[in-house]
């Protein structure tokens, strides 16, 4: 057998040495030097660099910044490999002698390739069978970057991409003659291209160190708590020590058995002493020096840098918000054509988020909700949010819940990944019955088709058929629709005071003079859509509130009335850069005409008046003189309590409610002594009165006297009255959806839920009925609850 295998070894040297001969001789000789045609063919082969190979910037960690007092703070990493990018003059002296003196020693003479290292191995391959080659640090950079390379490899399905991973690691990594020369030729290549600090730079940021950390500034920083300029003489010693062998010389497990604080990360040392050894040996340090730091002990200063949106979370209590820049990333075409290009992007291009979260607005508002909506209760899957929009341009300045953020898939009690804020495609939940908020899109109907503040409408019939109403859009023939109130009423009140009071039975006979189809159409253009993203149901309890929308949802459509009727999409990212400087736009939040002007005008006048006397959230108005507007909203049994609020400058949407369940909250007790239904009142005017004061409001867009009309402020105190009928306790029961509408039954309406996730939060009101009960600003009357 010997024998057999002596030709086939010769040949192997033999090829290898002719090989390594034409590549040592580019290596050394300039390529203007060389003569000859066949020469100067294979200088041009030798000189061939793919781009990727390019000195640039490798995978990095992307940051996400909010403010806070003006200034930008960083709140959150992503990232596949904890890498920043660094210059040379940005890393320790004694961090690129202890690399040169230790991986290479003849690197600054050498063209690429350790020529004596080269042939060395290409002998010992010949005579052992198994490759071998005297790597430099230029061809270590090489290899580096072509497993990088193999890193970003995709295919349709988890394992065809493993698959192309794992071929690529054989190509770039494999131990074989070819892969070992084609390393050596880019290796030349990269040379006679860039300066020796170019390249040792490079291999410096590339290199791995343990785990996912990757590069000499992150591994400063991981390792010990410092920048890698601010390396001392044992500290990069040790950096260069790790690099030779990451997975066994890493010093952040100290329970390992073999390399463990038990032993003083022995092997690790073993190896940081040698690095040092060599440095003396190389002159880089004194013998003193170097005695001096072979004696002291290894000492990691383990200092993670959190991958995710932990960081936010427990920093700024602003996880939910992170998770909704991610999700914006992800499914912008702007980070990249598929999902697995943008999922690279974010974790690989350094990417500089800049966000449009007000930090000290974040904590007045998680401060606020807390305050009065605890994160768990007995009986009760309690949920509360509270967001802020910025009209006129969909800029989310703050998003909190009454949970605990977390990462992972299953949760302990009080925390949850589901975003309540959002929409089921930003945060996995389902929405919420909005009750008497909905009421403004009738409203704004109402005045769109020629009628007025001062008109006066009947309140006193509870059943209306299906037949009463009409739906330009679909069918929707089926049983009685039951509304009741939560307090004697007038037989009879202006749309104003209606408003104001947010009457049920007098908003169904609104509803009954116009068209469900139109009404839910003018929802639509001022962004109302479900929360799973379908259309809204067109029903008639529609007009009480029975459709699943998210808090940002309707944040938005107020903030449009707030703004001429111009109605922006939410947006959380302000401006994105990579880390190579290059910028990327974000697709931008898009500002439609929702309402005409005077339309939008008129309804935040009317609905100035919630905020007043009678008013369903009077109680809340901060008593500034910032002009504003607000709508309250509760839905059957206080099951779901909302008030959104607005001026110019600002909208703030509050839900408090059920997650998921139907549990009654008008007597229910919550925090500083409010109920369920109450407790959103306490946090709109805390929310109000910070707001007013740090972003104020101009003058609301102008009313159309026109729509007006006259309207006279004792106009709801006729003699008739009419109370809650029948047994009904709250303001309806849902119609039965024809095939082709949504479905509002008034019974529970999952909402979706992503694979892996947390199950999906859903709204519903009492069993049998459906829609908002709102009466003037007190709870338990008739089962019910105000607005």
């Amino acid at each position: 057998m010997r024998v057999m295998r002596w030709p086939a070894a010769l040949l192997t040297f033999l090829g290898m040495s002719v090989l390594a001969g034409m590549l040592v001789t580019v290596a050394v000789t300039p390529a203007v030097a060389v003569v000859g045609e066949g020469a100067s063919g294979a200088a041009s082969f030798f000189e061939d660099l793919p781009d990727y190979l390019d000195i640039q910037t490798p995978q990095q960690v992307s940051t996400v910044y909010a403010t806070k007092g003006g200034q930008q703070v960083k709140i959150a990493s992503f990232y596949a490999e904890n890498r920043t990018n660094v210059t040379s003059a940005q890393m320790a002296d004694s961090l690129k002698e202890a690399a040169v003196d230790t991986e290479d020693p003849r690197f600054y003479d050498e063209g690429g390739i350790d020529v004596i290292g080269t042939l060395r191995g290409a002998a010992a391959t010949a005579v052992g069978g198994d490759v071998q080659g005297g790597s430099s640090i230029t061809q270590q950079y090489v290899k580096n970057v072509l497993v990088q390379q193999c890193e970003s490899l995709t295919g349709k399905t988890a394992a065809q991409t493993q698959a192309k991973v794992d071929a690529c690691y054989q190509d770039a990594a494999g131990v074989t003659p070819q892969r070992k020369l084609q390393e050596m030729r880019y290796a030349i290549a990269v040379n006679k291209k860039y300066s020796k600090d170019q390249i040792l730079t490079g291999y410096l940021n590339i290199v791995g160190l343990g785990g996912r950390v990757y590069g000499a500034e992150a591994g400063a920083e991981y390792y010990f708590g410092v920048h890698a300029k601010d390396l001392s003489l044992v500290q990069s010693a040790t950096l260069v020590a790790i690099l030779n062998n990451p997975s066994n010389l890493r010093i952040d497990e100290p329970n390992d058995k073999d390399n463990g604080t038990a032993n003083g990360y022995a092997l690790t040392k073993e190896r940081r002493d040698y690095v040092l050894r060599r440095m003396e040996a190389h002159h880089s340090i004194t013998k003193a020096q170097m005695t001096a730091a072979i004696a002291t002990p290894v000492q990691p200063h383990i200092t993670a840098t959190a991958n995710g949106c932990s960081t936010a979370a427990t920093s700024y209590d602003a996880g939910y918000f992170c998770d909704y820049v991610r999700d914006e990333v992800l499914q912008d075409p702007a980070f990249g054509k598929t999902l697995a290009e943008r999922i690279a992007t974010l974790d690989t291009k350094g990417l500089q988020i800049h966000t449009s979260l007000d930090l000290d607005l974040q904590s007045q508002a998680q401060s606020s909700l807390s305050a009065y909506v605890p994160a768990t209760m007995a009986g009760v899957d309690v949920g509360g949010s509270n967001v802020t929009v910025e009209p006129g341009t969909g800029r989310i300045l703050s998003m909190v819940q009454n949970t605990a953020y977390t990462q992972g898939d299953s949760s302990a009690p009080g925390t949850t990944a589901v975003n309540y804020s959002a929409d089921t495609a930003y945060g996995n939940s389902g929405g919420f019955q909005t009750g008497s908020t909905f009421k403004v899109f009738t409203l704004a109907e109402w005045l769109a088709t020629g009628h007025t503040l001062s008109d006066s409408v009947g309140t006193t019939e509870h059943s209306y058929p299906t037949s009463e109403f009409t739906n330009s859009c679909v069918n929707i023939a089926g049983p009685n629709w039951n509304v009741a109130n939560a307090e004697a009423v007038p037989s009879s009140m202006t749309v104003q005071d209606a408003t104001s009071e947010s009457i049920n039975t007098a908003f169904a006979a609104m509803g009954k003079q116009l068209d469900l189809c139109t009404i839910a159409k003018l929802a639509a253009n001022m962004g109302i859509h479900l929360a799973n993203g379908g259309k809204i149901s067109s029903v008639p309890s529609m007009i009480l509130g029975t459709n699943n929308l998210s808090p940002i949802d309707l944040a938005e459509a107020y903030a449009g009335f707030a703004n001429g009727g111009v109605v922006c999409t939410p947006t959380a990212i302000d401006s994105v850069t990579e880390a190579d400087g290059t910028k990327i736009t974000p697709t931008k939040s898009s500002c439609t005409q929702g309402v005409d002007p005077a339309v939008a005008g008129t309804v935040d006048y009317a609905l100035q008046g919630v905020l007043k006397g009678n008013g369903t959230a009077a109680s809340a108005n901060p008593g500034d003189a910032t002009p504003k507007f607000a709508k309250t909203g509760t839905t059957d049994g206080d099951v779901q309590n909302w008030l959104v609020a607005s001026t110019t400058k600002y909208t703030n949407a509050t839900w408090i409610g059920n997650v998921q369940g139907n549990v009654g909250l008008a007597n229910t007790p919550f925090l500083q002594g409010t109920t369920g239904y109450s407790a959103k009142f306490g946090v709109g005017k805390q929310m109000m009165t910070y707001l007013d004061g740090h972003y104020g409001g101009d003058a609301l867009p102008t009313p159309d006297p026109a729509m007006i009309g006259h309207v006279s402020s004792s106009s709801s105190s006729s003699s008739s009255s009419s109370s809650s009928s029948g047994s009904q306790s709250g303001d309806g029961t849902g119609t039965p959806a024809t095939p082709g509408d949504q479905s509002t039954t008034g019974t529970q309406q999952p909402g979706q839920q992503q694979t892996g996730a947390p199950a999906a939060p859903t709204a519903a009101a009492a069993p049998g009925t459906s829609g908002g009960t709102d009466a003037g600003g007190t709870s338990g009357k008739g089962g019910t609850s105000g607005g």
